[in-house]
């Protein structure tokens, strides 16, 4: 198999091949031309991001500072905002709801790398996409790591790292994320 065939496969993958390489150095430059764009023209950077990813909903953007490894794998709904200094890491696919905020700082990321520092030598890396549900606000500086499941009305405090699934109609905080309470469920 190649490099991309495992990637795209879910299974260890080297990212320093070069296919591999110029998705992300593809990501890299539609990055710095959408950073660039004037803040006051929301229609050209939502056109921008309409090109840019997967897909993205109405009434939906991403504020100066994003950065991700691909774009395309980036799938997001209606009434979508990412603060500033967003990275989504979407070597896998990163699947966002509906009514989604995202605080500033945040890393979404769906790749990892072995733990045996041979494979970290070998430049391997894995990946496993993400799913965040609808009405789900992530506060500031949040890390949301590969695999991961977000579940719908669901409240992620300022600063935690999320390294398991969160269930609906929660509000989980801290270093590793946990549920601390169960919060109203929407109307």
């Amino acid at each position: 198999m190649k490099e991309i065939e495992k990637l795209r496969a879910g299974l260890e993958y080297c990212f320093d091949d070069e296919e591999v390489a110029d998705l992300k150095l593809n990501a890299v430059k539609n990055c710095q031309i959408y950073n660039n764009i004037d803040e006051t023209d929301r229609q050209a950077k939502y056109n921008f991001l309409k090109e840019m990813l997967g897909s993205i909903g109405e009434n939906s953007g991403i504020e100066r500072g994003f950065n991700c490894d691909n774009g395309k794998n980036i799938f997001i709904g209606n009434n979508f905002v990412a603060n500033y200094n967003v990275t989504i890491l979407d070597v896998k696919e990163v699947y966002i709801g509906n009514d989604v905020m995202i605080g500033p700082g945040t890393t979404i990321t769906t790749v990892g790398h072995p733990i045996n520092p041979n494979g970290r030598r070998k430049r391997l890396a894995q990946a496993s996409e993400i799913k965040i549900g609808n009405d789900v606000w992530i506060g500031a500086n949040v890390s949301v790591l590969p695999g991961v499941t977000i579940g719908n009305n669901v409240i992620i405090g300022a600063g935690a790292v999320v390294n398991r699934d969160i269930p609906d109609n929660s509000m989980a905080v801290g270093v590793p994320a946990k549920v601390i309470k169960e919060i109203e469920k929407p109307i």
